[in-house]
């Protein structure tokens, strides 16, 4: 176990606050990939009624290859881009079978592993596709109550409802590229590199499912070109022959300054791979969501990929770039990212605008209370433990161990946090949800301490009337 780990697991070790005194309350989970997973575990072990909603015959979520859900993005070479001692949660090792850096087999495997020993497995109802969820109750009731109804006509009540079905399933599509008359789609569908032998390839994007892609196909393709409109951080897997991510881990602590960490990883990345922008990359001119990658950086100085700096037209099977060349390509990959997908949720419920969801601490829709919306946000370090730490958050908030602010200074801190990062980030879509750990899960530290201190306050007024 990394260092870093151990000084956020610290608090997911220690007991809960208070005993369940209102009673097993009824709530739904909807999805059964690892947040979903981690958020009924966290409620099962608190002595909550938990059924677990998952479309799918399978549980994984997106780490389940060809899920028959039709969510998953996981390609057929797809390993996570963090070590396994960092990618674990905090109670459960992987198997010794498992890789250094786990494939989507390893991940997969796993999460049956996790649901099974934590009791998660016989709560969860497959092929249960939610239709809508809607509430029982006007803004500012007490003892809230909410439906969720299936696609099968069924439907059950609850006393709560925590949604986990991520924000990597529906792909971001590019109008631009349907002028393409070649073959086009976009990375979500893209699962092995024997379809494209021998085809010229255009990559679109500059993310980890980019870069694996143009990997996959540079191999057997005549000509592979990757298209990096942005500047990048490429992080290395390894380096002195350990894994990157451990190695950065050591300074991933919340007293080094933010500049500094910063710094010192992208030293660390100059170390590796040296000026990017001799391989035909952008210098990047604001914080940007790192990618990670093994091979492309060589693939890219063996000539295998070549970089353009982005498309400005297409004309039939004609891309022409920002440089002022222009190729024809057979086909069009567009890593173009993905648009939150809560059609189940009614629109005055969440409110979700380029991207955007307002939620106290990326969880509580603040008129709402019952709702709770966890894994919907990117971030720097592996998100099995910051789910770890989102499903403690919403745990000690249903049992009643810690008290919501009100609903105005929720509005206030959402407000903020997004100006905030705003201010750090490049303004795209994907960014809407970026939240740097260190910062995020000392947050949530902070909020728990604050809300558990309010609750404790309820209660002894309370007692004294």
């Amino acid at each position: 176990m990394t260092n870093v780990q151990s000084v956020f697991q610290r608090d997911l070790q220690g007991p809960v606050a208070g005993p369940n005194r209102r009673g097993a309350k009824r709530v739904a989970v909807i999805g059964a990939g690892a947040c979903g997973l981690a958020a009924a575990k966290y409620l099962l072990e608190a002595d909550f009624d938990v059924t677990v909603f998952e479309i799918g015959s399978q549980i994984g979520g997106m780490w389940c290859y060809k899920n028959d859900n039709g969510r998953s993005s996981a390609y057929r070479t797809l390993h996570i881009n963090t070590s396994r001692g960092v990618t674990r949660f905090s109670d459960l090792d992987f198997d010794d079978r498992t890789q250094p850096f786990p494939d989507h087999f390893d991940m997969h495997r796993y999460l049956v592993q996790y649901a099974d020993h934590f009791g998660v497995t016989p709560r969860i109802r497959f092929n249960s596709k939610v239709e809508r969820v809607r509430p029982l109750f006007t803004p500012g009731q007490e003892a809230p109550r909410w439906r969720v109804d299936l696609a099968d006509g069924s439907g059950q009540e609850f006393d709560a409802v925590i949604v986990a079905t991520g924000h990597l399933t529906r792909p971001m599509e590019v109008p631009e590229f349907q002028a393409f008359t070649g073959e086009y789609l976009h990375s979500h569908h893209y699962k092995e590199p024997e379809p494209f032998v021998g085809k010229r390839v255009c990559v679109v994007g500059i993310g980890n499912s980019a870069c694996d892609i143009a990997s996959d196909v540079c191999v057997t393709s005549p000509r592979t070109v990757l298209v990096a409109r942005s500047g990048v951080v490429i992080l290395p897997k390894l380096m002195f022959g350990r894994a990157f991510t451990d190695i950065t881990a050591q300074i991933q602590r919340p007293w080094i300054p933010r500049k500094l960490r910063q710094k010192i990883t992208r030293f660390l990345v100059w170390l590796v791979h040296g000026d990017m922008t001799r391989l035909g990359f952008q210098k990047p001119t604001a914080n940007t969501h790192v990618t990670s990658n093994a091979t492309v950086v060589t693939d890219i100085a063996y000539r295998r990929i070549a970089v353009k700096p982005g498309i400005t037209r297409v004309d039939g099977r004609t891309l022409q770039f920002a440089d002022g060349t222009a190729e024809e390509f057979d086909t069009l990959i567009a890593a173009t990212g993905y648009a939150i997908d809560l059609d189940f949720l009614p629109p005055e419920v969440v409110t979700l605008e380029n991207n955007e969801l307002d939620l106290y601490m990326r969880i509580v829709p603040p008129d709402w209370p019952g709702l709770f919306l966890m894994g919907f946000f990117n971030t720097d370090t592996a998100l099995n433990m910051v789910f770890e730490h989102q499903a403690r958050w919403v745990r000690e908030v249903l049992l009643e161990n810690a008290a919501l602010p009100p609903a105005a200074e929720m509005k206030r801190a959402i407000a903020e946090r997004k100006a905030w990062y705003a201010s750090q980030y490049k303004h795209t879509a994907r960014h809407t949800i970026e939240e740097e750990h260190v910062r995020y899960l000392g947050d949530l530290k902070r909020t728990l301490k604050a809300m558990v201190k309010r609750a404790a306050g309820a209660l002894g007024k309370s007692r004294a009337a």
